[in-house]
């Protein structure tokens, strides 16, 4: 198999077409067992999770499958956060885990995601090795050797409780009023859950998922629709998670939206000052706002780059022995709660903000000024590369000598869908307008 499977988080795709067909889970599932029982002893386990995507019963299948054809012990966890399986595949001592999960991408897609017994996402080189099992010929256990399979009922239930320990101890929320917006995916019932045993006044919106609505206007894609319910219902704070729970975007009482650049500003300064950030670093992609960066360096902390993708944030932040980083999208990592983004956590840390320090949602969201930003989407054709097209990166050159040392360009290929993704920086507005719109028609005519 010449073609890589694995994208930036994992594997992904529209459902039923390749690679998220239930054959192709088979031996996903048949691979990562043969990966991790390679010293052929029995009693291996893995923790399955996924979100509530029609698709998401054929794949779980498949992989269940897979897996106890090659010995493992499957622990099925149903419909929980992405988060939670990091930390159940930890807490239950699984030798692998596996959320089910397109994350903020539309209901028609899905997608396979691995952790490791640590709870960390695998790295490049086993996701490589399992691929390179799915390549060959997968050897099955013995007749006596095959997995057991069986549904675990409390997942939710251990998640919730580890959720509410990560928010301070002697703290609660009586008196505020939260609207949380699951996006009608994986956390529609562990995070109202956890808000109201905290003591909020509980308003939750994309609790009612039915297989195909996931993120469909709901979630942190659509962040208008709880700014509209916070305003509505006089609302403190609006919570809003994607499909998976691993992204959040925070809504102020009056409407204003933090994304998680701003999130992780307020987190970095706040810890900073309590001693508690590790480094005195926070941990970015190339995607977050230039106005994060000035304002860091203002405090007298670093703000350390990587690749897009939260996988790298956290690798970056292991190598580095840091406790904070995240995406502009919404992907906050604290490593002491968590070993992958955890919207609901870090919802909780925002709440914890305003208990601490008496002050206003508004007060809060906005740390930071950020430097103009733009950020389009161009879809093209499988089998072709915009990027390589000479037309394309001239463009692209004359426009990074245009905008000289006063901002930024970033293009590149989505690692989760056939996007490719035009983002700018500049400090004239009209300029940012007038780069990205030359860059995106080179892109389409190119496409």
């Amino acid at each position: 198999m010449s073609e890589k499977l694995f994208g930036t988080d994992g594997v992904r795709g529209r459902a039923n077409t390749h690679p998220m067909t239930a054959e192709m889970a088979l031996r996903l599932g048949a691979a990562a067992g043969r990966f991790f029982r390679r010293d052929g002893r029995n009693g291996h386990r893995v923790v399955i999770g996924k979100d509530t995507r029609l698709s998401g019963y054929m794949l779980e299948n498949a992989l269940t499958a897979g897996l106890t054809s090659t010995g493992m012990n499957v622990l099925l966890l149903g419909p929980v956060p992405t988060p939670a399986v990091g930390y159940l595949t930890r807490s239950m001592r699984a030798d692998l885990g596996i959320m089910i999960s397109a994350s903020h991408n539309p209901a028609e897609d899905n997608g396979i995601k691995f952790f490791g017994p640590d709870g960390f996402k695998l790295s490049d080189h086993a996701e490589d090795e399992i691929q390179n099992i799915v390549s060959g010929e997968i050897t099955p256990a013995q007749p006596a050797n095959i997995g057991r399979a069986k549904r675990i009922d409390d997942g939710r239930g251990r998640y919730v409780e580890y959720a509410k320990t990560t928010f301070p101890g002697g703290q609660r929320l009586n008196g505020l009023k939260v609207v949380v917006d699951c996006a009608h995916g994986a956390a529609y019932r562990a995070a109202p859950e956890v808000l109201w045993e905290l003591g909020a006044d509980v308003i939750p919106l994309g609790v009612e998922p039915n297989g195909f609505n996931i993120n469909d206007n709901v979630g942190s894609t659509h962040p208008e629709t709880c700014a509209k319910a916070v305003l509505e219902h006089g609302a403190d704070l609006g919570i809003t998670l994607d499909g998976d729970a691993d992204r959040v975007q925070i809504i102020d009482e009056k409407g204003n939206l933090a994304d998680g650049d701003q999130i992780m500003a307020l987190l970095a300064s706040r810890w900073a000052q309590q001693g508690r950030l590790k480094g005195h670093a926070l941990v970015a992609t190339v995607m977050s706002n230039l106005g994060l960066e000035h304002y860091l360096d203002g405090l007298g902390l670093r703000l350390e780059r990587t690749r897009v993708g939260d996988r790298y944030v956290v690798e970056r932040m292991r190598e580095g022995g840091y406790n904070l980083g995240g995406e502009q999208s919404g992907h906050i990592v604290m490593t002491d709660y968590a070993t992958t983004g955890d919207g609901l956590i870090a919802g909780l840390q925002f709440l914890a903000a305003m208990s601490d320090s008496g002050e206003s949602a508004s007060q809060l969201v906005s740390q930071f000024d950020p430097v103009p930003q733009m950020l389009k989407n161009v879809r093209y054709a499988a089998g072709t590369d915009p990027l390589a097209v000479a037309a394309v990166r001239s463009v692209i050159s004359e426009v990074e000598a245009r905008l000289g040392s006063s901002g930024r360009v970033l293009i590149r290929k989505s690692g989760t869908e056939p996007l490719i993704r035009v983002m700018a920086e500049a400090e004239d507005e009209a300029l940012l307008h007038e780069i990205i719109d030359e860059i995106v028609a080179a892109v389409e005519t190119a496409a």
